[in-house]
């Protein structure tokens, strides 16, 4: 691996040291702030949780991360990730509870207005209603929960000694939940944006399993969250454990178990999987705020007692810090992104061009959009979403449910299945038969990804999609996975 890599992946090891330093107070900061787990402890129960669950699951939140925008370029990756690392930091260093996932998403916006690339705004219309649903949603969770955890203890009528040694272990078992839940949603915070330009390949351990790219990358991102939990994160734990609401043992407790349900609901795909096969509708799997969540619980337990006590003055600069965070961090990117593109002459975005050629204009015939304008832009060639998209509103060829189909299938990707190509695939984790049926593609070329993928479709099974409820979203987003594994194996 190049130096320049190494160097460009210490960007998301400080965003990870400085998630660690902040969110870690989410997840234990009512525990050390009541006084019931010591920091020390704390800290070691947290960063082995966050590594496993960053390692195990992951990938859910950081798919929907990637399609916000793609950094496809690894100087663009390393200053967007510098970016929220920035203005995490700064907010660490006033000693509030900000949100890495409005860092890093003000950063990726960033990226993409200096790239001209195509912001999903179903998307980020996504993640924005997440930023209002996570804290009602905790601060539901944690009224129902210390409802009926009062009502027990009041019924049970506990020693204090025995309610005390049952509480702390509560605050340990939740606080280990908490920790998990953090990893597996907050990671792609963290990484998310090396993904597209990942330095690494999937590899098999011992014939027993796949450590995937993607796992590699949460890897690292996870020690420097420990990193960080360890080094940075003492002060942020007091703020959220004593600035916000005085509470007791047992309402810090049930903050963490709150806190920590809501961050497993918008990361877990078994969930989701297990909902789709009900016929139910399923929770989006996005990075949401986990300060966001335990301030939400806070609050719904202080509403339930009537509102008594809220430091008022505290929550405001709390809220002051999630609205400028997002700003903050896309203006630092798209500063950087100039300075680092004109004066160090790094590479930070892959021009992506779009273009309506002939196949791409049968494609879409096939969705509902008027053709006949849109025929009069055939073959040619647009250099960013943002102009590809300016001409197809002033050819008004697409409806807005539309137009971000049409961008996918207008997307140039240029891949030829080269010989090269076929040798770096043989090392990764592609079964006998979705190799072979690559290797039956050698030497053709296809412009678009999605005549890729319907040409493997055609040459074995084992690259279908389903349609069956119970395992669509799995096993067609496991599908997507290794097809951009082929890609960026064909791809310069």
């Amino acid at each position: 691996m190049d130096l320049i890599v190494l160097f460009f992946l210490t960007s998301g090891l400080f965003l990870g040291w400085s998630l660690g330093a902040n969110d870690a107070a989410n997840v234990f900061g009512t525990a050390v702030g009541t006084r019931m787990v010591r920091f020390t402890t704390a800290a070691v129960i947290a960063t082995i949780f966050v590594i496993l669950g960053a390692v195990i699951s992951g990938a859910g939140a950081a798919h929907t991360l990637g399609k916000l925008g793609a950094v496809n370029a690894m100087g663009g990756s390393f200053m967007a990730a510098t970016a929220a690392a920035i203005a995490v930091f700064s907010m660490t260093k006033l000693g509030l509870p900000v949100s890495t996932t409005q860092a890093i998403i003000g950063a990726i916006i960033g990226w993409n207005l200096f790239s001209g690339a195509d912001t999903d705004r179903q998307v980020l219309a996504t993640i924005l209603v997440t930023w209002v649903v996570c804290p009602v949603l905790a601060a539901i969770f944690a009224a129902i929960v210390f409802k009926c955890v009062t009502w027990y203890l009041r019924q049970a009528q506990l020693h204090l000694l025995r309610q005390d040694a049952y509480t702390r272990l509560g605050l340990i078992l939740a606080g280990a939940f908490g920790a998990y839940s953090l990893g597996a949603n907050n990671i792609a915070n963290v990484m998310g944006v090396f993904l597209p330009a990942s330095p690494f390949t999937d590899f098999s351990v011992g014939g027993l399993f796949q450590f995937t790219s993607a796992q590699q990358l949460f890897l690292l991102g996870a020690l420097a969250i420990g990193v960080g939990i360890f080094t940075y994160s003492r002060k942020v734990m007091v703020t959220v454990g004593k600035g916000l609401l005085p509470m007791s043992p047992v309402a810090a407790w049930v903050v963490v178990v709150a806190h920590s349900l809501v961050l497993f609901l918008f990361a877990s795909q078994g969930l989701e999987a297990f909902l789709a096969g009900q016929g139910l509708p399923t929770i989006p799997l996005v990075p949401v705020s986990s300060s966001q969540a335990v301030v939400g619980a806070v609050l719904g337990i202080a509403l339930l007692k009537g509102g008594r006590g809220i430091r008022w003055r505290v929550l405001g600069g709390i809220g002051v810090g999630w609205v400028v965070t997002p700003i903050l961090s896309g203006l630092i990117c798209f500063i950087g992104l100039f300075f680092l593109q004109n004066v160090f002459n790094q590479q930070v975005y892959r021009m992506v061009s779009y273009e309506l050629t002939a196949p791409a204009l049968a494609k879409i015939e096939t969705i509902d959009a008027p053709m006949q304008k849109l025929r009069d832009l055939k073959n040619k060639r647009f250099h960013s979403a943002e102009a590809f998209r300016a001409a197809l509103e002033a050819k008004r060829g697409s409806g807005p449910g539309a137009e971000a189909r049409i961008l996918a299938i207008a997307k140039i990707s240029d891949i030829t299945i080269a010989q090269a190509g076929l040798e770096r695939l043989a090392r990764t984790g592609l079964s006998a038969a979705q190799l072979q049926a690559v290797r039956r593609l050698s030497g053709r070329k296809f412009p678009h990804r999605w005549m890729l993928k319907d040409a493997l479709a055609k040459e074995s099974r084992a690259w279908h999609a389903v349609s069956d409820a119970k395992r669509e979203r799995l096993h067609n987003r496991e599908l997507d996975r290794r097809l951009d594994m082929v890609i960026r194996a064909f791809q310069p």
